[in-house]
């Protein structure tokens, strides 16, 4: 149902709002996994002395968290039903749909996809014709994309806004099913006082609220474009949204939301055993049966006119320690104990690798993993195996719903009722040594799986199979040509190539 232009401006405030709630969480969780987080839990005490000197200071647990499953998430084929598969791996339909997904580099564009969702709970990508209605698709952030879908039929897309800053203006482009609005307007923030521009300058609350389209978006039409709002010939909103665990009734879940706790935690640690080594590193003193010095309090004119005592913290700090009285007395001073500090920090990474299904040998290297053979690992790998393989699970339809899509943008019907019924295939979950792999295909092989099966379970692409099933092929007729030619000639060997004939005289 087409809407009017105040009426989109509406859909697009309210989910300008909800996506500015998400994107505070999407950057906080950016943050953490590139190693910018702050000293958290430490008492007001030690911050004022010691919280500056390890401010820019991390020990990133977050990022081998999040890249352990992302690494093992790979799109390796997508296959459309009810196709006898005997004589080549693909089908013309297969070949453009694959095709178009190579050309806009969705290999490396989902990699990066699936790392920020895994990171931010969730990703985004957008698909949308050129000029010569062949595919462009684009992997998008939580921090920039938000879809609204139907509360009755939760698959059902109703809206998708992307919002975008470029120089002091906020760009946002409004998808529904049958329209597209590309909107603008100032770089505003809002506040308890009114709405502050750019530049500084206050206006009364509600100024912006009160102009003639809500939120004070005004049409943004480029060149490109010859009419506003655009028609949106798909029919369907075209984002895919990529959530990371999604949860019934709730939102997604990022991989190291659960990690952030206990790794301000193993920073803490960090500081305070930094700050231990550092007092244990340099000399101190010990002044006994003495007074705290006191320093002289002089007037204008540099006579004195009284005494204040010295600030004992600025002794604390010089390493000095100042003990009053005659009969004071001092036994040690012990050496500081900083395994105390790298036990704690170990048992804190070892519950960080239990809550993420993170294997311990990611994290430690070697740590209480030594003379285990293989099979122990492969257990230890366990639970980030089911991880990565629940995670396709979940991504899967929103994969298949990618080139529904782009069989949309190709104008064919027949190959958008297809691919509906598509089959993505994944990289194996399972990371094992090429002569496991191979030992279990040959097994398999000899109970009489086809070799094309084979292949695709060793990795290879349909691609690479196509590649290698002419190899084959050429190989089976170079093999039945030599034999035939053996038969004429007893004294040709089996390895030499059959030659041309040599030119007539």
């Amino acid at each position: 149902m087409a809407m009017t232009a105040q009426q989109a401006a509406r859909v697009t405030e309210r989910l300008f709002a909800r996506l500015q709630d998400r994107r505070r969480t999407a950057e906080k969780m950016d943050r953490y996994y590139r190693g910018r987080q702050p000293l958290m839990f430490a008492s007001e005490t030690w911050q004022k002395s010691h919280a500056q000197r390890y401010a820019g200071f991390s020990d990133n647990w977050c990022a081998p968290v999040a890249n352990a499953p992302a690494e093992r998430l790979r799109v390796t084929d997508f296959r459309l039903p009810g196709r006898d598969r005997a004589t080549s791996p693909r089908s013309a339909a297969e070949r453009k749909l694959w095709s178009a997904w190579e050309a806009n580099a969705l290999d490396q564009q989902s990699s990066q996809g699936f790392l920020a969702g895994i990171i931010a709970n969730r990703s985004f990508a957008l698909v949308w014709g050129d000029d010569d209605d062949q595919p462009v698709v684009t992997w998008e952030t939580a921090g920039q994309m938000i879809v609204d879908h139907d509360p009755e039929v939760p698959r059902r897309r109703r809206f998708a806004l992307k919002v975008w800053h470029e120089g002091d203006r906020e760009h946002a482009t409004l998808y529904t099913p049958d329209q597209v609005w590309k909107w603008q307007r100032r770089s505003v923030q809002v506040s308890d006082a009114g709405t502050a521009t750019t530049s500084g300058l206050i206006l009364p609350a509600g100024a912006a609220a009160g102009s003639a389209i809500a939120g004070g978006w005004e049409a943004r039409q480029p060149d490109s474009d010859d009419t506003w709002p655009l028609a949106n010939p798909l029919g369907v909103v075209p984002v895919v949204e990529m959530p990371n665990r999604p949860m019934l009734g709730g939102e997604p879940i990022s991989d190291i939301d659960g990690t952030v706790a206990m790794q301000d935690a193993i920073n803490l640690l960090w500081a305070y055993l930094f700050n231990a080594a550092d007092y244990a590193s340099m000399p101190a003193r010990v002044v006994m049966g003495q007074e705290p010095p006191k320093v002289p309090i002089l007037d204008s004119r540099g006579q004195k006119i009284g005494d204040r005592e010295v600030d004992l913290q600025s002794l604390s700090d010089g390493r000095l320690l100042w003990l009053t009285g005659q009969k004071t007395s001092i036994s040690q001073f012990d050496a500081a104990k900083l395994d105390v500090f790298t036990g704690v920090i170990e048992t804190a990474v070892a519950h960080v690798a239990a809550q993420s299904r993170t294997p311990p040998h990611y994290l430690v290297a070697n740590k209480g993993l030594s003379n285990v053979n293989g099979d122990g690992l492969k257990v230890a790998e366990t639970g980030l195996v089911k991880k990565v393989e629940e995670s396709q699970l979940y991504l899967t339809p929103e994969i298949r719903e990618l080139f529904v899509l782009m069989a949309l943008v190709l104008g064919q019907r027949t190959l958008v009722k297809a691919a509906r019924g598509g089959h993505v295939s994944w990289h194996d979950a399972e990371s094992r040594s090429e002569a496991q792999l191979v030992d279990a295909l040959q097994k398999l092989r000899s109970m009489g799986f086809p070799w094309q099966w084979i292949a695709e379970r060793y990795g290879l692409t349909s691609v690479e199979i196509e590649r290698l099933v002419d190899m084959r092929r050429q190989e089976a007729e170079l093999d039945t040509l030599g034999g035939l030619r053996r038969l004429v000639d007893p004294d040709l060997e089996p390895t030499d190539p059959p030659q041309d004939d040599p030119p007539a005289a």
